[in-house]
């Protein structure tokens, strides 16, 4: 049994979950603290894999899989994350204004199913402490991409709601890589009513244009993050609503507050209370979800898979249904410090194994078939 088993068996998985996550980020970043040991660490945790490199949103990463928003809320442990073999990180999900979330207990595991049920509700310090944290931080060469995921503040009025996101672009996009407009969580009440057309049509719009004004000298990318729980027409609505105002890119999916086909009884479930479930019981939605969106917008809008994403095979089957670029987090729980490692060298064999040249070859190769 590895070492990290060893620890979940014993020791993590009988602690509460969020203390256990508290507990394990920290000593991720206090490693990356000490002298000499981020990059010992990083050799061992993220050796290079050039045929995995690949052109996304404007950037060169060294391969396309990254860490979900949600675990570094308040970016504060990015470099750390980055020697572990994740090629971008996902800061946020982070608000205009700093808010608490949800009373505790608020994270659980389901063990039986490999996943996660939460209903954290964007705890975070806020968009302006986030964005002077990036600041001090930099830009530093060799250090994984940073997105930068916002979403709204639970006491802003439906009505302000655009301004708030605003509020958080101006602050943070000067910072991020790229950007991404949540509005799929469901811990924020009506947050998940913006994904209409007609509602998501004017966010989007306001945001783009302050992140143009706030930054000048070069284009941030913009996406926005779609829940699996939308009806086919709505995901299709929302790859229209992409290409017609230029987005850059789409991410699919957020939780599910689904609880068809989990092992874990009915009953303990529903005493769990509300949340949004993540892991494996997402598996075959987020991966459907995902390929209409390939069917709907081709390549002309860079599509990110996410959602039930445990192994190689996992993020293999994202790119070949039209995902540039894949992330996880539930998995990183359940299998531990080396899971981006093992991800990056399953999908090193993959493509070796495949007719594909390069990674960027292989995404959507599965509708292309199907179409063929």
């Amino acid at each position: 049994m590895a070492p990290y088993d060893v620890l979940y068996r014993t020791v993590l998985r009988r602690i509460d979950a969020e203390q256990a996550h508290r507990a394990a980020f920290a000593l991720i970043r206090a490693a990356a603290r000490v002298p000499g040991l981020r990059p010992a660490v990083r050799a061992a945790y993220a050796p290079p894999h050039p045929e995995l490199r690949i052109t996304a949103l404007g950037l060169d990463l060294p391969g396309p899989f990254g860490l979900a928003a949600g675990f570094d809320k308040n970016a504060v442990g990015v470099d750390g994350l980055g020697m572990l073999g994740f090629d971008h990180v996902e800061v946020g999900t982070v608000t205009g204004q700093p808010q608490a979330g949800n009373p505790r207990k608020r994270l659980f595991r389901l063990v039986g199913d490999r996943a996660l049920l939460n209903r954290m509700g964007f705890n975070n310090d806020g968009s302006a402490a986030v964005a002077a944290r990036l600041a001090r931080r930099g830009r530093p060469r060799g250090g994984p991409a940073v997105g930068v995921n916002i979403g709204r503040t639970k006491a802003v009025a439906d009505d302000a709601a655009v301004a708030d996101y605003v509020t958080s672009t101006e602050r943070l996009a000067r910072h991020a890589d790229y950007l991404v407009v949540n509005v799929s969580s469901p811990n924020t009440p009506g947050l998940r009513d913006l994904q209409a057309a007609s509602r998501l049509r004017p966010l989007l719009t306001a945001v783009r244009e302050a992140a143009d004004r706030s930054v000048p000298d070069r284009r941030v990318p913009l996406l926005v993050k779609i829940a699996p729980d939308l009806a086919d027409e709505d995901i299709d609505a929302v790859a229209d609503l992409a290409l017609d105002l230029g987005l850059d890119g789409i991410i699919a999916t957020n939780t599910t507050v689904s609880r068809d086909g989990l092992r874990s009884r009915p009953d303990a479930v529903a005493a769990l209370g509300a949340g949004g479930i993540s892991g494996a019981p997402l598996k075959e939605r987020s991966l459907a979800v995902l390929a209409r969106l390939y069917a709907r917008v081709g390549g002309r809008v860079t599509l990110v898979g996410v959602g039930g994403v445990e192994n190689a095979d996992d993020a293999w089957a994202r790119v070949l249904a039209g995902a540039t670029l894949v992330q996880g987090y539930s998995g990183f729980i359940y299998a531990g410090p080396g899971w981006a490692r093992s991800i990056n060298e399953g999908l090193a064999r993959h493509l070796a194994a495949s007719p594909f040249a390069t990674l960027a070859d292989a995404v959507g190769a599965d509708a292309r078939r199907t179409a063929a």
